[in-house]
């Protein structure tokens, strides 16, 4: 997966980059946060993804010479060059400069936590508003709906199996990655093998078996070429039909010192298919064989089998899960929360809405995980750039003490001064960081979130000074 070209970005972030240029702001220092306001699938937890791409895109911010002549040929209304050329100069200099903190991949997150925090020339951090939100919402979405089908799963494989339906190349590419950081064991996706390093699965479709004159004779042809890759596709025709056609292809297979992997049902009533498919496997004398499924798989339907009885062991998830079938979008923002002003010290900025919930909080914002006998006991987000206060209220209204002490800070620092200090882990690693995350929030009712008292204090006090000018 390329990192995108600093041209990814909505039209108005040039347009108000332009004014600050043109108005002397540029590199007036801010603040923006990106975070979210509920957590997708009507859940209760989500998992943070995309840092690595963001960290890529950041990594190489520049403006190309293509870049210049094409935003020096954009013309206003009245045919005139919407840019000068002083500001294309500055455009054709530009050097990222920003301190950005985030939260590692794999983190179990809460709204409004800061996934992100980007501190520098107002100029940057506005301009790179879009490029983050499309990294990091999309990864986010499908890094959470792939935790909650593994854990559906309870413990059997998972395959992400999403390519084919995906939204672009570019989407299958960034979904086959989150869905191997939520928790899927491989995917079917190639590239995204190649390029992240992700364990590839996959054997052979409905076409294979139609191109040879028997079902049984598509088998051997395929253990003959793969003997170590046996997994049959055995609703083609007569499923159970095809179960047995597979047991007695294994047997050959075993006298020439290879084992069947399993079979594959990818149609039909999986639970009744399933359970016979089993039995005609264990009798057959291959206990070990598995059981995998496909066709229009999530957690809900996983769930549903799995309580009514199905004998499958591996999941093969696609478009549901690439999609992120029942919740298109994260919704994620971007939002100043802080600006210097002449004298350095910090201006705090608060977005009013009639709805509480999209009011946004102010300061230079971290997240504190408070910790009691090793497990998490609630999360508090606090202005750095002010004195912490010992309670925090809880966003479902109530205040509770907590021992700053007692807890860890979940953003770590990724840029300085425009320099990568951040040592990206491996996707194997970042994926075991899912799976831990999830071990300690299995028990997630009543999870307490919310603001320092006196940040919440201070987001009172802007609230009612601005509402009031």
């Amino acid at each position: 997966m390329q990192a995108p070209s600093i041209l990814l970005t909505d039209f108005y972030q040039l347009t108000m980059g332009y004014g600050y240029w043109k108005m002397g702001l540029s590199e007036k220092e801010a603040v923006f946060h990106l975070f979210f306001r509920k957590h997708p699938f009507k859940g209760k937890y989500t998992i943070c993804c995309g840092l690595e791409p963001v960290i890529e895109f950041l990594n190489q911010l520049k403006f190309t010479n293509e870049d210049i002549a094409y935003l020096g040929n954009l013309r206003d209304n009245k045919g005139n060059n919407l840019f000068d050329e002083g500001f294309l100069n500055y455009l054709q200099r530009l050097e990222f400069k920003c301190d950005v903190a985030g939260m590692p991949e794999g983190t179990v997150a809460f709204p409004h936590e800061p996934l992100l925090r980007i501190k520098g020339p107002l100029f940057q951090v506005q301009l790179i508003e879009t490029a983050l939100l499309n990294i990091m919402n999309f990864s986010t979405l499908i890094a959470t709906k792939a935790s909650r089908i593994v854990t559906a799963a309870k413990g059997d494989t998972v395959l992400e199996f999403g390519l084919r339906r995906a939204q672009g190349p570019d989407g299958g590419l960034s979904a086959s990655r989150a869905a191997y950081i939520g928790g899927c064991h491989a995917t079917s996706n190639v590239l995204a093998g190649r390029r992240f390093g992700i364990p590839v699965k996959g054997t052979h479709a409905h076409s294979w078996v139609m191109t040879f004159d028997t079902e049984k004779e598509a088998f051997r042809q395929y253990a003959e070429a793969m003997p170590g890759n046996a997994v049959f596709l055995v609703d083609t025709y007569d499923t159970v039909q095809g179960v047995r056609n597979a047991v007695e292809e294994g047997k050959r297979l075993r006298t020439k010192g290879f084992e069947m992997v399993g079979i594959r049902l990818d149609s039909g009533d999986l639970v009744d298919l399933s359970i016979k498919a089993r039995k005609i496997l264990d009798e057959g004398g291959f206990p070990d064989a598995s059981v995998v499924a496909s066709n229009d798989l999530d957690e809900y339907r996983i769930e549903e089998l799995k309580s009514k009885g199905a004998k499958i062991d591996t999941w093969g998830v696609g478009t549901r899960l690439a999609t992120a079938y029942d919740q298109p979008a994260l919704g994620g923002v971007y939002k100043l929360a802080a600006i210097k002003d002449e004298s350095g010290n910090w201006d705090y900025r608060v977005k009013l809405s009639e709805q509480e919930i999209k009011v946004s909080n102010p300061g230079v914002l971290s997240v504190r995980r408070l910790f009691e006998n090793g497990k998490p006991v609630g999360d508090v987000i606090y202005n750095m750039a002010e004195e912490k206060s010992n309670t925090y209220q809880v966003f479902k209204g109530k205040e509770k003490s907590y021992d700053f002490e007692m807890g860890e800070d979940l953003l770590v620092q990724i840029f300085e001064k425009g320099k990568l200090v951040y040592q990206s882990p491996d996707i194997t690693s970042i994926r075991e960081n899912t799976l831990r995350n999830l071990e300690l929030f299995k028990d997630i009712d009543n999870y307490s979130y919310g603001l320092d008292s006196n940040l919440n204090q201070l987001k009172k006090d802007i609230i009612s000074k601005n509402r009031k000018a």
